[in-house]
Protein backbone atom coordinates (compact mmCIF):
# COMPACT_ATOMS: atom_id res chain seq x y z
CA UNK A 1 0.00 0.00 0.00
CA UNK A 2 2.49 2.39 0.45
CA UNK A 3 4.24 1.89 -2.86
CA UNK A 4 0.95 2.41 -4.72
CA UNK A 5 0.44 5.62 -2.78
CA UNK A 6 3.60 6.92 -3.41
CA UNK A 7 2.40 6.51 -6.97
CA UNK A 8 -0.57 8.30 -5.81
CA UNK A 9 1.48 11.27 -4.95
CA UNK A 10 3.95 11.66 -7.46
CA UNK A 11 1.14 11.00 -10.79
CA UNK A 12 -1.64 13.16 -9.38
CA UNK A 13 0.16 15.92 -7.15
CA UNK A 14 -1.68 15.14 -3.88
CA UNK A 15 0.45 16.22 -0.91
CA UNK A 16 -1.12 15.04 1.93
CA UNK A 17 -0.24 11.41 3.49
CA UNK A 18 -3.62 10.68 4.91
CA UNK A 19 -5.43 11.22 1.37
CA UNK A 20 -2.76 9.18 -0.81
CA UNK A 21 -3.29 6.66 1.86
CA UNK A 22 -6.79 6.63 1.75
CA UNK A 23 -6.83 6.72 -2.04
CA UNK A 24 -4.16 3.62 -2.22
CA UNK A 25 -6.17 1.46 0.20
CA UNK A 26 -9.28 2.76 -2.61
CA UNK A 27 -7.50 1.78 -5.33
CA UNK A 28 -6.30 -1.88 -4.13
CA UNK A 29 -9.66 -2.80 -2.77
CA UNK A 30 -9.20 -2.68 0.58
CA UNK A 31 -11.02 -0.16 1.71
CA UNK A 32 -11.33 1.50 5.38
CA UNK A 33 -11.33 -1.71 7.01
CA UNK A 34 -7.23 -2.11 6.89
CA UNK A 35 -4.05 -0.60 8.39
CA UNK A 36 -2.18 2.11 6.81
CA UNK A 37 1.55 2.31 6.18
CA UNK A 38 2.89 5.16 8.48
CA UNK A 39 3.95 8.25 6.62
CA UNK A 40 7.59 7.55 7.08
CA UNK A 41 6.89 4.14 4.34
CA UNK A 42 5.24 6.01 2.33
CA UNK A 43 7.88 8.04 2.13
CA UNK A 44 10.44 5.76 1.42
CA UNK A 45 8.35 4.52 -1.37
CA UNK A 46 8.31 7.94 -2.89
CA UNK A 47 12.10 8.19 -2.59
CA UNK A 48 12.30 4.71 -4.63
CA UNK A 49 9.72 5.73 -7.15
CA UNK A 50 11.47 8.91 -7.95
CA UNK A 51 14.66 6.90 -8.42
CA UNK A 52 12.98 4.29 -11.20
CA UNK A 53 10.42 6.63 -12.56
CA UNK A 54 11.71 10.10 -12.71
CA UNK A 55 15.52 10.23 -12.02
CA UNK A 56 16.21 12.56 -15.39
CA UNK A 57 13.47 15.23 -14.39
CA UNK A 58 13.24 14.89 -10.15
CA UNK A 59 16.81 16.56 -9.73
CA UNK A 60 15.76 19.64 -11.91
CA UNK A 61 12.53 20.10 -10.40
CA UNK A 62 13.96 19.89 -6.86
CA UNK A 63 17.15 22.51 -7.56
CA UNK A 64 14.39 24.39 -8.93
CA UNK A 65 11.96 24.49 -5.73
CA UNK A 66 14.67 25.33 -3.75
CA UNK A 67 16.41 28.12 -5.88
CA UNK A 68 12.54 29.76 -5.37
CA UNK A 69 12.43 28.59 -1.67
CA UNK A 70 16.16 30.45 -0.84
CA UNK A 71 14.82 33.43 -2.87
CA UNK A 72 11.36 33.08 -1.09
CA UNK A 73 13.59 32.87 2.66
CA UNK A 74 15.56 35.88 1.51
CA UNK A 75 12.72 38.33 0.81
CA UNK A 76 11.25 37.08 4.35
CA UNK A 77 14.62 36.55 5.95
CA UNK A 78 13.56 39.16 9.13
CA UNK A 79 10.97 36.13 9.60
CA UNK A 80 13.49 33.98 10.38
CA UNK A 81 11.85 31.62 7.53
CA UNK A 82 12.84 27.67 7.68
CA UNK A 83 12.01 25.47 4.73
CA UNK A 84 10.41 22.28 5.76
CA UNK A 85 8.71 19.43 4.36
CA UNK A 86 9.57 17.30 0.82
CA UNK A 87 11.56 20.20 -0.55
CA UNK A 88 14.02 20.02 2.07
CA UNK A 89 13.98 16.56 2.45
CA UNK A 90 14.30 15.78 -1.30
CA UNK A 91 10.79 13.82 -1.77
CA UNK A 92 8.86 16.89 -3.50
CA UNK A 93 7.14 15.64 -6.55
CA UNK A 94 6.54 18.56 -9.54
CA UNK A 95 3.10 19.48 -7.78
CA UNK A 96 5.04 20.21 -4.77
CA UNK A 97 4.30 23.57 -2.53
CA UNK A 98 7.68 24.47 -1.43
CA UNK A 99 6.87 24.79 2.17
CA UNK A 100 8.14 28.14 5.01
CA UNK A 101 8.08 28.34 8.25
CA UNK A 102 7.84 32.03 9.57
CA UNK A 103 7.94 33.11 12.85
CA UNK A 104 6.58 36.38 14.25
CA UNK A 105 4.45 37.75 17.14
CA UNK A 106 2.50 39.50 14.59
CA UNK A 107 1.08 37.58 11.55
CA UNK A 108 -0.39 40.56 10.28
CA UNK A 109 2.94 41.93 9.64
CA UNK A 110 4.30 38.63 6.80
CA UNK A 111 1.24 39.65 4.56
CA UNK A 112 2.27 43.59 5.12
CA UNK A 113 5.26 42.96 3.77
CA UNK A 114 4.39 41.05 0.99
CA UNK A 115 1.73 44.58 0.09
CA UNK A 116 4.81 46.71 0.26
CA UNK A 117 7.11 44.41 -2.33
CA UNK A 118 3.93 44.12 -4.73
CA UNK A 119 3.70 40.48 -4.49
CA UNK A 120 0.32 39.09 -4.70
CA UNK A 121 -0.58 36.28 -2.32
CA UNK A 122 -3.57 34.80 -0.34
CA UNK A 123 -3.80 34.90 2.86
CA UNK A 124 -5.46 31.47 5.16
CA UNK A 125 -4.46 28.56 7.98
CA UNK A 126 -3.82 25.64 8.57
CA UNK A 127 -4.68 23.29 11.23
CA UNK A 128 -1.95 21.25 13.04
CA UNK A 129 -2.23 18.46 15.07
CA UNK A 130 -0.09 19.31 18.39
CA UNK A 131 -0.64 16.20 20.15
CA UNK A 132 -3.17 13.33 19.47
CA UNK A 133 -6.22 15.02 20.83
CA UNK A 134 -5.02 18.88 20.05
CA UNK A 135 -5.09 21.15 17.20
CA UNK A 136 -4.68 24.55 16.45
CA UNK A 137 -4.96 26.66 13.51
CA UNK A 138 -2.13 28.87 12.47
CA UNK A 139 -2.15 31.85 9.36
CA UNK A 140 -0.82 30.57 6.43
CA UNK A 141 0.42 33.16 3.34
CA UNK A 142 0.60 31.40 -0.03
CA UNK A 143 2.00 33.08 -3.33
CA UNK A 144 4.34 32.70 -6.04
CA UNK A 145 7.48 33.19 -6.88
CA UNK A 146 10.04 31.94 -9.84
CA UNK A 147 6.63 30.07 -10.90
CA UNK A 148 6.79 28.04 -7.65
CA UNK A 149 4.04 28.25 -4.96
CA UNK A 150 5.09 29.51 -1.83
CA UNK A 151 3.25 28.02 1.15
CA UNK A 152 4.44 29.61 4.43
CA UNK A 153 2.99 29.09 7.74
CA UNK A 154 3.09 31.94 10.72
CA UNK A 155 4.19 30.90 14.06
CA UNK A 156 4.63 32.63 17.18
CA UNK A 157 8.53 34.09 17.97
CA UNK A 158 8.47 31.57 20.52
CA UNK A 159 7.56 28.64 18.35
CA UNK A 160 11.19 28.91 16.72
CA UNK A 161 12.23 26.68 19.27
CA UNK A 162 9.97 24.08 18.64
CA UNK A 163 10.50 21.01 16.27
CA UNK A 164 8.98 21.81 12.72
CA UNK A 165 5.78 20.50 12.07
CA UNK A 166 3.06 20.29 8.77
CA UNK A 167 -0.53 19.85 8.20
CA UNK A 168 -1.17 16.44 8.40
CA UNK A 169 2.37 15.37 9.55
CA UNK A 170 2.56 16.52 13.59
CA UNK A 171 2.52 13.50 15.00
CA UNK A 172 3.08 10.66 11.90
CA UNK A 173 -0.19 8.70 12.00
CA UNK A 174 -0.88 8.89 16.00
CA UNK A 175 -3.52 5.95 14.98
CA UNK A 176 -2.65 3.82 12.19
CA UNK A 177 -5.86 1.99 12.03
CA UNK A 178 -8.73 2.45 9.15
CA UNK A 179 -12.11 3.88 10.16
CA UNK A 180 -15.34 2.94 8.60
CA UNK A 181 -16.70 6.10 6.53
Amino acid sequence: MAQEAARVMAEHGIQDFRAAKRKAADRLGLGMACALPSNTEVEAALVAYQRLFAADSHGATLRAQRRAALRAMRTLAAFSPRLVGPVLNGTATAHADVQLHLFTDHPEAVALDLVDRGVGHDVGEHRLRLDAERFRNYPTVRFELDQQVIDATVFPLDGIRQAPGQPGRWPADAARGCERA
